[in-house]
């Protein structure tokens, strides 16, 4: 086999490796990774709690011993303090977010008598042009609509009602994954010396340096793109409330950009809904801006996603679009990073050994 053929089938050889490393593997490591990961953000931290917070007693034999913390101990209080004050956020974020539904809710009789008032002008209308009889197509949109809302709720109920067992299992799920994230964590921070010692006398101590070179690259890019991103969106969407007269124009900003930033929603789960509404009052004007502060932010996000995450990792916007879409395609939401990860792992571990030297 000539030069290239080995280089073929080394590139295919490692991509069906991290392919199968992410796809099989991932999953089961996963909390241990992340526990790795905050381990290594908290240890400087739960050292220097562990020294602070030693205290010296003598013994009976007149020798002095110190007592206290121990840094895993520390590392696992400071992140559980953390924890909480996540979930007190995410409490008052989900608290604001009652009080709205609740404001939502009385506003809505309103919306739907104003809808029907829509609905019933348009089928006026087409009774008039077609000359059909009165309350013609008033009736038989009634009646669909009823018929929609029937089969609507007697899909829903069956899967709700299916589910709810699913749902009990993912949250017993979720709780051991925590569970294990914040013991693993106080275990990595506690034996990092020894985890590290064991890693430098493995024969693939060099693997794990340039697999962890890439993954910190990676992380710290993306955690920083994100950012600048969410930032922009923020301002973007504050702007355009402010246009819009709002009187919560900063406040509803900074919540759609939070929202930008998960996985699952995205601007669009806010203001594609709203321009709806704008269009079915017939507010031409107010939909048209909101649905553009839509597209402002999606292709902000479209183009630095891909320059700035590029650029930061040694990939070319191009690059780093196709590794995301492909990533996307074979991992779903988190193929996002695992993508532009996925191809550094490739081409570090595929390209000679005279090219990384």
């Amino acid at each position: 086999m000539n030069e290239k053929g080995k280089k073929f089938v080394k590139i295919l050889g490692v991509t069906g490796a991290v392919y199968g490393v992410f796809r099989y593997l991932l999953p089961l490591v996963a909390p241990f990774l992340f526990a790795w990961g905050a381990a290594a953000a908290l240890r400087p931290s739960a050292c220097w709690l562990s020294e602070r917070m030693q205290v010296r007693l003598k013994t009976r034999t007149g020798r002095s011993r110190k007592f206290g913390l121990s840094p895993g101990a520390a590392g696992a209080a400071e992140l559980l303090a953390l924890l909480g004050i996540l979930c007190v956020f995410l409490y008052q974020c989900g608290r604001k977010l009652y009080q709205e539904t609740v404001l939502l809710m009385e506003q809505f009789p309103l919306w739907l008598e104003q809808l029907d008032a829509v609905l019933t002008g348009a089928c006026r209308q087409v009774e008039e042009m077609f000359d059909l009889r009165r309350d013609f197509m008033v009736y038989l949109a009634r009646d669909m609509i009823a018929g929609l809302g029937r089969r609507m709720k007697e899909g829903i109920m069956p899967y709700v009602m299916g589910n709810s067992f699913l749902a009990a299992q993912c949250c017993i799920g979720f709780a051991v994954v925590m569970l294990l994230f914040v013991i693993g964590t106080m275990l990595f921070i506690q034996e990092w010396d020894s985890i590290r010692e064991k890693i430098n006398r493995s024969v693939f101590r060099h693997e794990f340096r340039r697999a962890w070179q890439v993954l910190r690259l990676t992380c710290r890019a993306y955690l920083w793109t994100q950012g600048v991103i969410v930032l922009l969106t923020m301002a973007v969407c504050a702007a355009g409330l402010f246009l819009l007269r709002s009187p919560y124009a900063i406040l509803a900003g900074i919540g759609i950009g939070i929202l930008d930033a998960l996985p699952i929603f995205g601007t669009g789960t806010v203001l594609i809904p709203w321009a709806v509404i704008q269009f079915i009052r017939r507010r031409w004007l107010r939909g048209f801006l909101i649905l553009g502060m839509y597209l402002a932010c999606y292709v902000l996000r479209e183009i630095l996603e891909a320059k700035m995450l590029g650029g930061r990792i040694g990939l070319s916007p191009l690059e780093t679009l196709v590794s995301i879409y492909a990533g996307l395609r074979l991992f779903g939401l988190l193929g996002v990073v695992l993508g532009p990860v996925g191809t550094l792992l490739v081409r570090e571990f595929a390209r000679p050994e005279s090219d990384r030297n």
